[in-house]
């Protein structure tokens, strides 16, 4: 049976692909910063394979005791979906610096940290896969404004993640970034292109199968390649 790590698995995307895995009986290890409020999280709890763990994704003590409390536990999927837009004033005109680092620590360190940290645990596994939800907002083709703080820390993910990639292809662990569509969530909102339905869905099939050739590349819930 596959095992699966899914932070910030609480709400939006995070919960939907936690239910979309344990749909089709793999092993989910979801996280999120407060179990105490994450009621459709816990709700599953009666659920056999799911396992939930607190895990402030920004702490290296947090980190730390969670990657203890795996040490030897094979793990397939490392989804790094945890994340934050930021704060209101991210333009020319008003820009909240403190906000713009605490989305570059939630949004591009705390991937990193998590990623590095369970290394041992996915080397265990025959096919791992590290994956971050990252965003088209991202891409340095796009001509879209404002939002610095979102777009530089997602741009700095995809970064991260093709480098990673590079060092990490000769132990056969894939990594790549995804976009996951612009999906009705509280995050995306109520004008979104897409459901949580339709992304998960597409979004499961695409980690499921991918390979260490699509590794260190851009891809979007479709299955559709990016640009950088």
């Amino acid at each position: 049976m596959e095992t699966v790590v899914i932070t910030g698995a609480n709400r939006g995307i995070g919960l939907a692909l936690t239910k979309k895995f344990l749909l089709l009986d793999k092993h989910v290890i979801a996280t999120c910063r407060d179990i105490n409020n994450a009621e459709q999280l816990t709700a599953l709890s009666t659920h056999g394979k799911l396992t939930i763990s607190a895990l402030e994704v920004t702490s290296e003590a947090s980190v730390s005791t969670f990657c203890e409390q795996l040490i030897g536990v094979k793990i397939d999927i490392l989804i790094n979906n945890a994340g934050t837009f930021g704060g209101n004033k991210q333009n020319t005109k008003e820009m909240d610096y403190t906000s713009w680092l605490e989305t570059f620590s939630v949004n591009t360190l705390a991937p990193f940290r998590l990623s590095t940290a369970l290394k041992t645990n996915l080397l265990l596994s025959d096919h791992p896969r590290i994956v971050s939800i990252s965003s088209l907002m991202a891409s340095l083709v796009g001509k879209g404004q404002g939002s610095y703080a979102y777009r530089s820390s997602k741009a700095a993910l995809n970064k991260v993640m093709q480098v990673m990639a590079l060092e990490y292809k000769a132990e056969n662990i894939i990594v790549c970034p995804v976009h996951p569509g612009w999906v009705k969530t509280d995050m995306g909102g109520s004008e979104a292109d897409i459901s949580v339905e339709q992304s998960r869905t597409c979004l499961v099939k695409l980690i499921n199968n991918l390979t260490l050739e699509q590794s260190g590349r851009f891809w979007q819930w479709d299955g559709q390649e990016l640009d950088w």
